[in-house]
């Protein structure tokens, strides 16, 4: 490794480079950095990943490079490393190694939930890499549930709408495709369909369990705000899409609907796409309880 094959990327953010360090592929840790740097206001940070590490010459070796390069490159050689190593030797040996040297600040994402699982249960946990990402019926199952969820995107199939586990409803920009994908991650199969005032809505609707049935809703100001951002430099030729009384008017005409299926209505106004998920499954699940393999 030299500094040809690193990435500079020091003043994309006002944060510094996280370095992530696994002996898998690197995800949880990366989930791990993305939410907390998400805290200062930062959502897409500077990541480098060293993945599938099996010896600590690798480990010593990616930091080291690194640290040499941000000292040429801005004059601080400090590094701030996440790691998730199942590896109790590895681990170990990265936690020395960060404490013989004053410019490392090393943060371990493994040990201590690894091992208060182990000391509530008395289990011995496992030592192979990448256990979360172990092909296995749950792994299958989610897929599966993208697959079905992309299928029935945008009011598509209708006629196959009583396989879906969720149908959400909503005017356009109220969040219904990215919802869908969040939940089909979580291996739910989602049909999403959009609600105009000129379009009627299919008459499938009707047959789906009131359970599985959520409306997506939010107000008019912030729904003729998110238009408005998503028209552009269009907004002129198709004005009435964030028209203040045309919006009143999708948002009624969709509520009345909402009213008449019995569906649940979400609020989405200021929400992350994660909240919405949860309130929805909070609801879904009362009705629809996960059986054990559904859990993972």
């Amino acid at each position: 490794m030299d500094f040809d094959d690193l990435v500079i990327c020091e003043n994309l953010t006002s944060l510094p480079t996280i370095h992530v360090v696994s002996d898998s592929v690197g995800l949880t840790a990366q989930a791990v950095a993305r939410a907390a740097a998400a805290q200062f206001g930062v959502t897409n940070p500077c990541i480098e990943v060293l993945p599938k590490v099996r010896t600590f010459a690798e480990i010593k070796e990616f930091i080291d490079v690194h640290s040499a390069f941000h000292r040429k490159l801005t004059g601080d050689g400090r590094m701030l490393v996440f790691y998730t190593l199942v590896d109790a030797s590895l681990s170990r040996s990265l936690e020395n190694y960060a404490a013989s040297r004053e410019d490392i600040v090393a943060v371990d994402l493994m040990t201590e939930a690894i091992g208060a699982i182990a000391g509530m249960t008395g289990l011995t946990p496992s030592t192979k890499p990448g256990g979360l990402h172990v092909a296995d019926q749950y792994y299958f199952r989610r897929i599966e549930a993208i697959e079905f969820t992309i299928a029935h995107d945008d009011g598509r199939n209708p006629q196959e709408l009583s396989r879906a586990d969720i149908v959400l409803l909503g005017v356009s920009r109220s969040s219904k495709t990215p919802t869908s994908i969040y939940l089909s991650q979580q291996g739910y199969k989602v049909a999403n369909i959009p609600l105009d005032p000129h379009t009627e809505p299919p008459v499938e609707l009707e047959q789906v369990e009131p359970t599985r049935l959520f409306g997506l809703m939010t107000t008019a100001d912030v729904l003729v705000g998110i238009r408005k951002r998503r028209l552009g430099n269009a907004g002129v030729v198709a004005s009435s899409y964030a028209d203040p009384e045309y919006v009143y008017q999708d948002l009624e005409q969709a509520r009345a609907l909402m009213r008449k299926l019995g569906c649940i209505v979400i609020h989405t106004e200021n929400r992350a796409v994660e909240e919405t998920a949860q309130e929805i499954l909070r609801y879904y699940e009362r009705a629809h309880p996960p059986s054990a393999d559904m859990m993972g």
